[in-house]
Formats: C-alpha cells, structure tokens, sequence
C-alpha cells in the first residue's frame, strides 16, 4: 500500500466502488421498501461514516507514534473495506436465497466476524501496532457505525 498522501487519496475511489454494494444491501435488499427520503439519509451516513471514521483515525495514529504510517493505513483501510462490501453482500444474497433459520444466520455471523477480522488484521499490518491497538481502531470504526446508524435512522423518519 502507499505512504504517500496521492496514495492515500487515490485509495477513496474504493468507497466510490462500495457504494453500488453498499446500495444494494441497504435498499433492494432491506425487508420492507424504501423510500427516497431513506435513501437519501441512507447516502448522507455512508459519506459521512466514511469520511468520519477516515478523520478521527488520524489523531490516534499520531498518538500511537504511527503518524507517518497513517497514510497506508488509511490506504490499506479503504480497499479492506471493498473486500468487507464483497464478502458481505455475497453472504447476504446467499442466504436470501433460501439459507434461512440459524444456518442463515450462522452465515451471516460467520461474513461480520471475517470482515472484522480482516480489518483487524489489516491495520495491525498498516500502522505496524499489536493486535490490542489495531483492536482499538476497530472498535472505533463499530462505535462510529453505531451512531451514524442511529443519525440516519433520525434523519429517514423526519
């Protein structure tokens, strides 16, 4: 992955080709229909959540003495995030397909726990830190998933 800024930068067109993923999981997959003011809000937290998890990892980084690695990491963090979009939707279609009960969910569990994992482990690699520390990254990346999640539910009910 780069060190360079260009490179961190050029790394965002990955979020660009989660978003088609990212839409189909969200809307043509959800389990009642989805309106425009939905999607819209829906749009607003995907850029937000983004955007947001990219910045507030910046100042931990330089906390951390890895600073300078932060670029890479940020690199390596958004392409891990087209692979987790990829893994996550095919599981989903496998088991809307008619994997139903607790094998289903089992799936499903199975798909959130590989995407962790290899977010974990990709920001050890990038940012050079024990597991506990990358832990720490991931475990922001949830809790800001969380609120940007309760943000656009306020903002698709009005």
């Amino acid at each position: 992955m780069p060190l360079s800024a260009g490179g961190a930068s050029r790394s965002f067109w990955a979020a660009v080709l989660c978003l088609p993923f990212f839409l189909v999981l969200r809307v043509l997959l959800a389990d009642a229909p989805v309106g425009p003011r939905v999607v819209v809000a829906e749009l607003v937290g995907f850029v937000a959540g983004w955007a947001g998890y990219a910045l507030a990892t910046l100042p931990m980084a330089f906390a951390l003495g890895r600073g300078p690695l932060w670029p890479r990491f940020l690199a390596t963090w958004n392409w891990t995030s087209l692979i987790q979009y990829a893994a996550i939707l095919g599981l989903t279609l496998v088991t809307k397909s008619g994997l139903s009960g607790w094998l289903g969910q089992g799936v499903q569990l199975a798909g959130l726990g590989y995407a962790v994992w290899l977010q974990w482990f990709a920001t050890g690699l990038a940012l050079k830190v024990s597991g506990g520390r990358a832990a720490g990254f991931v475990l922001l990346d949830l809790v800001l998933g969380l609120m940007v999640s309760a943000f656009v539910t306020d903002l698709a009910l009005g």
